[in-house]
């Protein structure tokens, strides 16, 4: 079975965005962001919120278009309004079982992009299997956490292996303990 992974930049506070879902003081250059736009390519499944999803378009992307042009992107929303072109899936409703049938097909372990929230229903399920902790050495103060709405008594991951760049960010890669 496919394996979810939130791979997402986080700040030393726990945050993945401001507030207003910006993220400007995220180092945006640097010997990391090569290394992730590598990892990228190993991925051939996005699955991601609404707001992630139009996030984008203040980076040019198109609405209803795919953010990454090798991936198949399931957008879970019940109030997105785009048109979806090849390769893009609007899922309204059902999103559990959408996201283990994804998971029961062939392909590479799926990526979440972004999304505090639908990061944290997916953690109240049980249905994050790895992360992938782009660590920037940064303080926001506030702003939309690593997990929110999360329900969850205890989750437990366990340190696969960690990579420090000269950026100053650390990659902590973590799975899912198997109890």
């Amino acid at each position: 079975m496919r394996k979810v992974c939130y791979h997402v930049a986080v700040t030393l506070d726990g945050f993945i965005a401001h507030t207003d879902g910006s993220i400007g003081g995220f180092p945006a250059e640097g010997d990391h962001v090569d290394d992730y736009m590598k990892a990228l390519e190993d991925y051939d499944t996005v699955i991601m919120g609404r707001k992630t999803y139009e996030f984008g378009y203040a980076f040019g992307l198109e609405p209803g278009h795919r953010a990454y042009l090798h991936m198949k992107h399931w957008i879970f929303s019940k109030s997105i309004d785009v048109v979806p072109q090849d390769g893009v899936h609007l899922v309204r409703d059902h999103w559990l079982e959408t996201i283990e049938e994804i998971q029961k097909t062939d392909g590479s372990d799926i990526y979440l992009c972004g999304g505090s929230v639908f990061a944290g229903w997916l953690l109240s399920l049980g249905k994050i299997d790895t992360l992938k902790l782009k660590l920037n050495p940064v303080l926001f103060g506030s702003g939309l956490p690593l997990f929110s709405n999360s329900n969850v008594d205890t989750t437990n991951f366990e340190l696969v292996r960690s990579k420090p760049y000269q950026s100053g960010v650390v990659l902590l890669d973590y799975r899912k303990r198997v109890e």
